[in-house]
């Protein structure tokens, strides 16, 4: 994928408008009108904000990600877990960082569709024939729009998704027209682009340093530009960054010259109010706020399709359960989830209901994403030194980035208790989701006993051939998940031979290997004894959907055709007749014993855990199984055997009976 949009063409650019710049390309709705509330309209705020606009979308956006970040291409793909799949291999506590990211991330999912399509639709409160018009009025069209924009995901975007480019197109080409009228309005916000304001605003204007939690919205939308490299490429991620970048500065520092012209020396207290509808000239007003709700809808999609995406990649990295995916459309990277949708669907009713106004939103957006920005930092340094980068120089950015990224977090955690506990309290869900699934994987593997296969291949061989035992399967297929192919876990043995011997034909033993690299799909065969027992290794990239049922066809089709096996049925009736014999999946299901001493902690972490696994996929289904051909054996996870249990034989004295 990444090498076909690796150069910058005109279709991928347009497509990189309509995909990735939602979010950072909506933030003039709000950012300005976040920073003056309830302040003074004076030179200093105004410009010392535009300089602190302009230099974090230069140093955040720009230089981390569009420069520096871009680099980190797992085969054209980006994004928190493409990240922390090109460097998990070199620590094992990375796995934190990438999963308190992916948490944050998703977390903020949550308030991004209320807050653009609140903040534009209350722009109708500025068009003088529905100044009166209720807040009420303006919740019920939100939620109407984002009950729409959630019903249609099932269906895909693939139809309405080629116009998203083309209508962002007219949005930042209405920005830069709509800022440009305004920007001789004040000359001197031009001073702006000197950093001395910034400077100069965080410490010396009042409760300045404060200001940078309103500051940190223009950049929210700085992940997804990683995040979605495997739909557009680096390179028309940067060329058609700079057309962005000019757009938002020229829109900012309009409507920073239109406030200083108009509202200088006040405080504003109209309701309703937004410097970016009041730089609209006012025939315009309603054609700018329907493209603004287009726009904001637009962004709140690729959203929630990011939203889709991580938790695919998640699950395929077994950082947390398995959900239901549907494929709505043809097209590479169309997922919907339907877990996930009802989950963002329901949360994003209640930010709007709960807060009602998007001046309350704003209030609260932005702290998680700041956490997800300092652990993009952590890993990407990683991978830095995993390209043996000069420790100088990571030692630089790290430096800059926690220095700029904790300013940020520092400044937004006024934001907690304004409503930015909702974000934490998602987030801080959704990490003790992963990290339980991650932790239950470790106390497991304590329990899992790999045996040598060789020792197995007699006896599976004598079993193949005693006809004293019912045939369970003509082909008996086990998922096993030894990476090493000269073993197998002890449980299947016991399965295959003690707990109800099953006698097959020939005996599969299918492993799946989820590689670092995003779409590499291979597989490869061992046969361990000819027509007999068979092994075989998928080779899956983490963005692979793992459909084992159709996979493993292919596989025996191949095998067949290259008269490497032998599936036509034993039975002689059959046999004469070339019947394919029957394929048998046999699934092993845990469950807590009773026969456990566990600490606290981890015995809380393990009901958790199956508690998950009951609401979740089931394991057939998580590999894509057809149910039909699938049996479920259920087997007792012992990970901490009581070490001494005290139980003492009494004797009855013979003499007591008479």
């Amino acid at each position: 994928m990444g090498k076909q949009t690796n150069k910058a063409t005109a279709a991928g650019l347009i497509i990189a408008l309509g995909i990735i710049y939602g979010d950072i390309g909506t933030s003039p709705l709000y950012v300005l009108n976040e920073i003056i509330k309830g302040r003074v309209i004076s030179e200093e705020l105004i410009v010392g904000s535009l300089s602190c606009i302009i230099w974090t979308l230069t140093l955040q956006t720009t230089v981390k990600y569009v420069i520096l970040t871009l680099r980190a291409d797992n085969k054209g793909e980006g994004g928190i877990f493409s990240l922390y799949a090109l460097v998990r291999r070199r620590k094992k506590w990375l796995v934190m960082p990438a999963m308190l990211g992916g948490a944050a991330l998703l977390s903020e999912g949550i308030i991004t569709p209320p807050i653009t399509v609140t903040s534009a639709v209350e722009g109708l409160k500025q068009i003088n024939a529905l100044s009166d018009i209720q807040q009420s009025t303006i919740i019920g069209i939100v939620i109407a729009i984002i009950t729409l924009l959630f019903l249609l995901q099932q269906f895909g975007t693939a139809s309405i998704g080629k116009f998203f480019g083309p209508i962002m197109l007219v949005w930042f080409s209405m920005l830069a027209v709509l800022g440009s009228i305004h920007l001789m309005d004040e000359i001197h916000v031009f001073k702006a682009f000197s950093p001395h304001y910034a400077i100069e605003l965080l410490s010396k204007y009042p409760k300045g340093f404060w200001i940078l939690g309103a500051v940190f919205l223009c950049t929210t939308g700085a992940e997804a530009l990683y995040s979605d490299l495997g739909h557009c490429g680096k390179n028309n991620i940067r060329v058609s960054w700079i057309f962005v970048k000019i757009c938002l500065l020229l829109n900012y520092i309009g409507q920073g010259a239109w406030l200083l012209a108009n509202y200088k020396g006040q405080i504003i207290q109209i309701d309703g109010f937004n410097p970016f509808i009041g730089i609209m000239p006012y025939w315009f007003k309603l054609i700018g706020i329907i493209i603004s709700t287009v726009a904001a809808v637009i962004a709140s999609q690729a959203l929630i399709s990011g939203s889709f995406t991580l938790i695919s990649e998640a699950m395929r990295l077994n950082l947390c359960p398995k959900l239901k995916i549907n494929y709505p459309t043809e097209e590479k990277g169309q997922l919907y989830i339907p877990g996930i949708s009802i989950l963002l669907y329901f949360g994003c009713l209640g930010i709007v209901l709960f807060f009602q106004k998007s001046e309350n939103m704003v209030a609260a957006y932005g702290l998680a994403i700041t956490i997800c920005m300092m652990n993009s930092t952590i890993l990407f340094s990683n991978f830095l030194v995993s390209k043996r980068v000069r420790p100088a120089l990571i030692y630089l950015y790290l430096g800059v980035y926690l220095t700029i990224e904790i300013s940020f977090l520092i400044a937004n955690l006024q934001k907690f208790l304004h409503g930015g506990y909702v974000t934490i309290i998602v987030g801080g869900a959704l990490f003790s989701v992963m990290y339980v699934w991650y932790r239950s994987r470790k106390i497991k593997n304590r329990y899992v006993e790999f045996v040598r296969l060789e020792q197995y291949v007699p006896l599976l061989q004598e079993l193949s051939n005693d006809r004293t035992i019912p045939k369970h399967a003509t082909h008996l297929v086990y998922m096993t998940s030894a990476n090493n192919p000269k073993e197998i876990e002890h449980k299947i043995m016991y399965s295959i031979l003690n707990k109800k011997p099953k006698r097959a034909d020939i005996y599969w033993f299918v492993h799946v290997d989820v590689l670092d690299e995003p779409y590499t799909c291979e597989y490869n065969v061992e046969h361990i004894i000819p027509n007999d027992i068979i092994r075989v290794e998928f080779r899956l990239g983490f963005r692979v959907e793992q459909r084992i049922n159709l996979m493993f066809r292919k596989v025996v089709e191949d095998l067949v055709k290259n008269k490497e096996v032998n599936i036509t049925s034993r039975y002689e009736s059959l046999e004469k007749n070339k019947v394919a014999g029957d394929f048998q999946f046999v699934v092993l299901e845990k469950y807590l014993s009773q026969d456990n001493e566990l600490p606290f902690t981890e015995r809380v972490i393990m009901k958790i855990y199956f508690w998950l696994k009951e609401i979740s996929l089931s394991e057939e289904r998580g590999f894509g199984l057809d149910p039909s051909n699938v049996s479920v054996e259920k087997f007792p996870l012992i990970v901490a055997p009581v070490a001494d249990m005290k139980l003492k034989r009494v004797y009855h004295d013979a003499s007591e009976g008479i």
